[in-house]
């Protein structure tokens, strides 16, 4: 009995790992077909029918490397450069052997030279060599991946000191121009200076020369009529009353006869005495 149990036992085993080799035989079986067909339909150049059937590829098996680096292919061959890095990078992170990986490798140093990143490049071609170190080909372009970084380097270089000769030349020039201007401005206040002197000696002379003309210019002469006009104004004495010459002619002789009487009374007078009194 339990012979049979045993026999029965290994049956369903069998029966179910069967079961299980099939649906592999099948998912295997559908990632192969979806990429045969991808691969004629990127012959054909018909790219967009075959991203869709590598992706369903993908879509059967997540770990299959030939489907993205297939897909990695499809975009490198319509520029879409960054999606064929990203697909090549996936390629090689679940390839299991070191020539898969070699190709992922060289393919992303072919995509970094597209996109002119030499320095990338050259990175990605090192790691291809690292996985097959007699490929040619990928010797060859790593070669010329450092030769056009070194180049891009030199270049750089060369443009930076241009850079910093031109600043420095222009920064000499400056200078020279602000020298220029401040002995320019120093000459215009020396010219000024000496205009304003000038204008100032001018003008001392010609004030000189104004007082001089003025010293020699005889003094206007009253005009003809004019002195008897004033004389005409001069109110005219009216009879009986005395003219201000002959009022103050006879105050001057009052006072002369005043001061005779004066003296006289003086001398009949003698010198006045000052009696000191006792008390």
């Amino acid at each position: 009995m339990k012979k049979y149990c045993y026999i029965l036992a290994f049956i369903i085993t069998g029966s179910v790992v069967a079961q299980d080799n099939k649906k592999e035989l099948e998912k295997e079986q559908n990632e192969v077909v979806h990429i045969y067909n991808g691969n004629e339909e990127l012959k054909n150049d018909e790219f967009v029918n075959a991203e869709a059937e590598y992706r369903e590829a993908i879509g059967k098996n997540a770990t299959s490397a030939t489907a993205k680096y297939n897909l990695g292919n499809a975009y490198y061959k319509h520029k879409k450069t960054d999606n064929a890095i990203s697909r090549y990078k996936q390629a090689h992170e679940v390839a299991n052997s070191k020539a898969d990986k070699h190709k992922a490798f060289h393919n992303i140093g072919n995509s970094y030279m597209q996109k002119k990143d030499y320095r990338a490049a050259v990175e990605a071609y090192k790691n291809a060599l690292r996985n097959n170190p007699t490929d040619d080909e990928t010797r060859y372009n790593f070669a010329l991946a450092k030769k056009l970084l070194e180049e891009e380097n030199n270049k750089d270089s060369d443009d930076k000191d241009n850079k910093n000769k031109n600043k420095d030349k222009n920064e000499n020039k400056n200078d020279k121009k602000d020298k220029q201007e401040d002995e320019g401005d120093s000459d215009k206040e020396k010219d000024s200076g000496e205009k304003d002197n000038d204008k100032d000696g001018k003008d001392d002379k010609k004030d000189k020369d104004q007082k001089k003309d003025k010293g020699d210019k005889p003094k206007d002469k009253p005009k003809d009529g004019e002195g008897n006009k004033d004389q005409k104004q001069q109110p005219k004495p009216q009879p009986g009353q005395l003219s201000p010459q002959q009022a103050q002619r006879l105050l001057n002789q009052m006072s002369n006869e005043e001061k005779k009487v004066q003296n006289k009374m003086n001398k009949q007078k003698g010198v006045l005495l000052e009696n000191e009194k006792d008390w």
